[in-house]
Protein backbone atom coordinates (compact mmCIF):
# COMPACT_ATOMS: atom_id res chain seq x y z
CA UNK A 1 0.00 0.00 0.00
CA UNK A 2 1.62 3.19 -0.94
CA UNK A 3 1.22 6.24 1.62
CA UNK A 4 -0.23 9.40 0.64
CA UNK A 5 1.83 12.68 0.76
CA UNK A 6 0.95 16.50 0.50
CA UNK A 7 2.45 18.68 -2.16
CA UNK A 8 3.95 21.23 0.73
CA UNK A 9 5.72 18.05 2.07
CA UNK A 10 6.88 17.00 -1.44
CA UNK A 11 7.95 20.79 -1.73
CA UNK A 12 9.20 20.88 1.77
CA UNK A 13 11.65 18.10 1.08
CA UNK A 14 12.79 19.91 -2.12
CA UNK A 15 13.96 23.07 -0.30
CA UNK A 16 15.19 20.94 2.64
CA UNK A 17 17.40 18.59 0.74
CA UNK A 18 18.63 19.38 -2.79
CA UNK A 19 22.17 20.87 -3.45
CA UNK A 20 21.64 24.99 -3.91
CA UNK A 21 22.09 25.30 -7.26
CA UNK A 22 18.88 23.16 -7.74
CA UNK A 23 17.08 24.89 -4.87
CA UNK A 24 18.20 28.05 -7.24
CA UNK A 25 15.41 26.59 -10.10
CA UNK A 26 12.72 27.77 -7.14
CA UNK A 27 10.66 25.20 -8.56
CA UNK A 28 7.10 24.92 -6.86
CA UNK A 29 4.93 22.14 -6.03
CA UNK A 30 1.62 22.42 -7.66
CA UNK A 31 -0.39 19.26 -7.36
CA UNK A 32 1.01 16.03 -5.74
CA UNK A 33 -1.43 13.65 -6.29
CA UNK A 34 0.24 10.00 -6.41
CA UNK A 35 1.22 8.92 -10.49
CA UNK A 36 0.14 12.35 -11.50
CA UNK A 37 1.55 15.64 -10.61
CA UNK A 38 2.52 19.12 -11.13
CA UNK A 39 5.01 21.81 -10.57
CA UNK A 40 5.99 24.81 -11.99
CA UNK A 41 9.44 26.43 -12.84
CA UNK A 42 9.24 30.18 -12.40
CA UNK A 43 10.75 32.61 -15.34
CA UNK A 44 13.82 34.03 -14.12
CA UNK A 45 16.62 36.24 -15.83
CA UNK A 46 18.87 33.72 -14.30
CA UNK A 47 17.39 31.04 -16.38
CA UNK A 48 17.25 32.64 -19.75
CA UNK A 49 20.07 31.95 -22.30
CA UNK A 50 21.69 34.65 -24.17
CA UNK A 51 20.99 36.53 -27.23
CA UNK A 52 18.50 39.73 -25.87
CA UNK A 53 15.08 37.38 -25.68
CA UNK A 54 14.28 35.71 -22.99
CA UNK A 55 13.69 32.47 -24.07
CA UNK A 56 14.70 29.96 -21.20
CA UNK A 57 17.84 27.76 -21.43
CA UNK A 58 17.62 23.81 -22.13
CA UNK A 59 19.99 23.28 -19.55
CA UNK A 60 17.59 24.73 -17.06
CA UNK A 61 14.32 23.12 -18.47
CA UNK A 62 16.21 19.57 -18.23
CA UNK A 63 17.54 20.41 -14.86
CA UNK A 64 14.20 21.04 -13.09
CA UNK A 65 12.90 18.10 -15.61
CA UNK A 66 15.35 15.77 -14.05
CA UNK A 67 14.13 17.22 -10.26
CA UNK A 68 10.60 16.97 -11.28
CA UNK A 69 10.94 13.33 -11.63
CA UNK A 70 12.49 13.18 -8.63
CA UNK A 71 9.49 14.70 -6.70
CA UNK A 72 6.78 12.82 -8.60
CA UNK A 73 7.98 9.75 -7.53
CA UNK A 74 7.97 10.99 -3.91
CA UNK A 75 4.29 11.61 -4.38
CA UNK A 76 3.64 8.02 -6.57
CA UNK A 77 5.38 6.72 -3.66
CA UNK A 78 4.37 8.68 -0.79
CA UNK A 79 7.86 9.10 0.91
CA UNK A 80 11.44 9.80 -0.80
CA UNK A 81 12.87 6.37 -2.13
CA UNK A 82 16.59 7.05 -2.81
CA UNK A 83 17.16 7.21 -6.28
CA UNK A 84 19.12 8.22 -9.47
CA UNK A 85 19.12 9.07 -13.46
CA UNK A 86 19.32 6.44 -15.34
CA UNK A 87 18.18 8.06 -18.73
CA UNK A 88 16.66 11.32 -19.97
CA UNK A 89 15.45 11.82 -23.13
CA UNK A 90 14.32 15.59 -23.72
CA UNK A 91 12.43 17.10 -26.72
CA UNK A 92 12.29 20.70 -27.49
CA UNK A 93 9.35 21.51 -29.38
CA UNK A 94 9.25 25.35 -29.24
CA UNK A 95 10.82 28.20 -27.01
CA UNK A 96 9.32 29.10 -23.81
CA UNK A 97 9.95 32.58 -23.79
CA UNK A 98 9.28 35.07 -20.74
CA UNK A 99 6.99 32.26 -18.93
CA UNK A 100 7.02 30.48 -15.96
CA UNK A 101 7.29 26.50 -17.51
CA UNK A 102 4.12 24.01 -15.81
CA UNK A 103 5.30 20.40 -15.47
CA UNK A 104 3.10 17.83 -16.01
CA UNK A 105 4.30 14.66 -14.61
CA UNK A 106 2.98 11.11 -14.99
CA UNK A 107 4.81 8.01 -13.46
CA UNK A 108 4.45 5.13 -16.06
CA UNK A 109 6.12 2.55 -14.47
CA UNK A 110 6.97 2.58 -10.30
CA UNK A 111 8.54 -1.27 -9.69
CA UNK A 112 10.82 -2.45 -7.08
CA UNK A 113 14.15 -1.42 -8.53
CA UNK A 114 13.35 1.33 -11.45
CA UNK A 115 10.40 3.99 -12.72
CA UNK A 116 9.93 5.60 -15.41
CA UNK A 117 7.94 8.65 -16.08
CA UNK A 118 6.79 11.10 -18.73
CA UNK A 119 7.05 15.02 -18.00
CA UNK A 120 5.41 17.64 -20.33
CA UNK A 121 6.29 21.06 -20.17
CA UNK A 122 4.78 23.96 -21.35
CA UNK A 123 4.50 28.02 -20.65
CA UNK A 124 2.13 28.80 -18.18
CA UNK A 125 -1.09 29.78 -19.95
CA UNK A 126 -0.83 27.87 -23.44
CA UNK A 127 -2.61 24.93 -24.10
CA UNK A 128 0.34 23.72 -26.47
CA UNK A 129 3.67 21.23 -25.29
CA UNK A 130 6.90 23.09 -25.30
CA UNK A 131 9.26 19.94 -23.54
CA UNK A 132 8.21 16.25 -23.56
CA UNK A 133 10.86 14.17 -21.19
CA UNK A 134 10.99 10.67 -20.73
CA UNK A 135 13.33 9.78 -17.99
CA UNK A 136 14.34 6.44 -16.28
CA UNK A 137 15.13 5.74 -12.77
CA UNK A 138 17.08 3.51 -10.36
CA UNK A 139 15.97 3.18 -6.99
CA UNK A 140 19.13 2.33 -4.76
CA UNK A 141 17.35 0.32 -2.14
CA UNK A 142 14.16 -1.52 -1.64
Amino acid sequence: MTDTITAAEVEAFYIDQFAPWVKALAIKVETADGPKSTYRLPMSQDLVRGGGTPVLSGQAISAAADTVTVLALMSANGRYRNCTTVDMTVHFMRPIVDADVIFEAEVLSNGRRMATTRITGRADGSPKPAISATLAFAYLED
